[in-house]
């Protein structure tokens, strides 16, 4: 390695083509990139891969010399937070871990990794690659809450044809609350303001936003949800967040609200908002995330018929893995420049 040579290793599967990508940002980069070593992906942007595929020994021991050559790593190895603790503790050069999460605080949390240890490098985050995906599903969200669509599903299954036509829900001039109102949150709050909604909601740090009517902290949620028609939760998983809808918030809501969660299961008490969809608080949820993942066999989310399950799959779509390099690429170039890197991980709050 020269003084000005800066390695950067594929640590998880990813197109040649965005692997070029990379390449091209500068000719002082070096990409270590050995596709034999890497799970194949089963689904666009598949960054864990085929769980089946096992590197050989003699595979095993290139793909961990290739790690510990670099000062920059895309994705976490073997995309684990046991991979994340094991390069931090063989790999001297280690300068920047970029995550594939939005929410990679959980798996840094998950390592084990002390702060001293964690001072010695970065961990940014993909956070905003999903805004748009994850804001269109919260829309999806909203849209089925006020239109019926569980409703008209059941009925359609037993080819019911009501004989009281029951009246659907206008969009245009609800309220909404946005719990969160970070890239995802902001990115959710246009499309809701596009739809002719009203738009309230939560942030750390309390300040106007253009197009927010009114932001406070998570301590005034209860007293923004008592008059909102729907809300979405985009809040990362955090201590300060855990089981933050709890039964208090869901007593406080509109009878009949409708609730979508693209953040994170443990910001929500599952009990709590069970209890709140059975008696009418809550109308309708539409869930892409939840405190146990796999949702557990015996939940009884499963079958309520006001809820829709979604194996936190929202984020997901063709354009991710390009996305996400494309975003690795410009932190690159800061990298490179000197410069700050953006959406790094809080190893104090973990998100």
């Amino acid at each position: 390695m020269t003084p000005a040579e800066t390695i950067v290793a594929i640590a998880v599967p990813l197109e040649a083509e965005h692997v070029e990508r990379i390449r091209a940002v500068d000719p002082t980069v070096t990409v270590l990139y050995e596709p034999d070593l890497l799970p194949p992906e089963r689904f666009p942007a598949d960054h864990s891969g085929d769980p089946d595929f096992q590197r050989t020994p003699e595979q095993e021991e290139r793909y961990w010399a290739m790690l510990n050559k670099a000062q920059v790593l895309y994705g976490f190895p073997n995309e684990s937070a046991s991979g994340l603790a094991r390069i931090a503790g063989s790999n001297p050069h280690l300068q920047w871990i970029h995550a594939m999460a939005a929410g990679a605080g959980g798996a840094v949390k998950a390592s084990g990794l002390d702060s001293q240890t964690l001072q010695k490098f970065q961990v940014t985050t993909s956070a905003g690659v999903h805004a748009l995906p994850l804001a269109e599903f919260a829309a999806l969200g909203i849209l089925n809450g006020f239109k019926r669509s569980a409703e008209l599903a059941q009925d359609q299954a037993v080819k019911a044809w009501p004989e009281l036509r029951i009246p659907t829900r206008l969009v245009n001039g609800s309220q909404l609350v946005v719990a969160g109102l970070g890239e995802i949150g902001l990115e959710t709050a246009r499309i809701a303001r596009a739809l002719g909604m009203k738009v309230s909601g939560t942030k750390r740090s309390v300040a106007p936003i253009d197009g927010i009517d009114e932001v406070a902290d998570n301590s005034g949620l209860a007293r923004l949800v008592a008059s909102a028609d729907a809300v979405v939760n985009t809040l990362p998983g955090t201590p300060y967040t855990e089981k933050l809808f709890n039964r208090e918030v869901f007593s406080a809501m509109k009878p009949g609200s409708v609730f979508i969660n693209v953040g994170r299961g443990t910001v929500v008490d599952e009990d709590a908002l069970l209890e709140a969809l059975n008696n009418g608080q809550v109308s309708y949820a539409c869930l892409d995330v939840f405190a146990v993942e796999p949702l557990p066999q015996e939940s009884p989310l499963w079958n309520h018929p006001k809820v829709m399950v979604s194996p936190h799959t929202s984020a997901l779509s063709a354009a991710e893995n390009r996305l996400i390099a494309q975003r690795f690429c410009s932190n690159l170039r800061t990298y490179l420049d000197g410069g700050e890197l953006p959406h790094l991980v809080d190893t104090v709050h973990f998100y």
